[in-house]
């Protein structure tokens, strides 16, 4: 099964918004790892106060709003 991540930190109310639009979205197409921020030093740096962010093989796919057309897009080019 296809395997995203979703960089976020505890208390992101954006992170928890685009996480319940994924699991709707998805449902049950894909796993989706949230990646705490916060735990790891070169995550903080990268992505800041840029999350939520949607990833699929080092690749971004969203931050927030969800864009649904490029996960859609994405998951139809498996």
């Amino acid at each position: 099964m296809t395997r995203l991540q979703l960089y976020s930190r505890p208390g992101c109310h954006l992170c928890e918004e685009l996480a319940e639009s994924l699991v709707s979205l998805l449902q049950n197409r894909a796993d989706v790892r949230i990646v705490d921020i916060d735990g790891d030093l070169a995550l903080k740096k990268r992505y800041g106060l840029r999350i939520p962010v949607l990833v699929a093989q080092g690749r971004e796919l969203s931050t927030y709003p969800l864009d649904v057309e490029a996960v859609e897009a994405y998951l139809a080019s498996l």
